[in-house]
């Protein structure tokens, strides 16, 4: 019979269990694509074309593209409720966060 997968973890030594944890949540809080995006925050196609102003197949075309204009980016973010960040990482400087990119109309 198999083994259920509490039974499997179970098996294994604490520290080890630790890091499996660790790293599922790790990957739980990335997603994978502008669809997965869509879904996380039960949204369908039609509700993100109408935020946008545009038709639903056109939101399809944007969840299959893989190169984006910043622009577009964040107003699909925003459509889907979100905010959009830009942060980066620098050998020595630490992280920062990049503002003004993607605004129609930047300060």
């Amino acid at each position: 019979m198999a083994r259920t997968h509490d039974e499997i973890m179970a098996a294994l030594p604490p520290e080890r269990q630790a890091r499996i944890k660790t790293r599922a949540a790790g990957m739980l809080a990335e997603i994978e694509g502008l669809k997965a995006l869509r879904q996380l925050t039960q949204r369908s196609q039609e509700q993100i074309a109408q935020s946008l102003g545009i038709k639903q197949p056109s939101v399809l075309k944007i969840e299959r593209q893989t190169d984006l204009y910043l622009s577009t980016l964040r107003r699909f973010v925003e459509a889907a409720g979100g905010t959009l960040e830009l942060r980066i990482d620098l050998p020595g400087t630490g992280a920062f966060t990049l503002m003004g990119l993607g605004e129609a109309n930047p300060d």
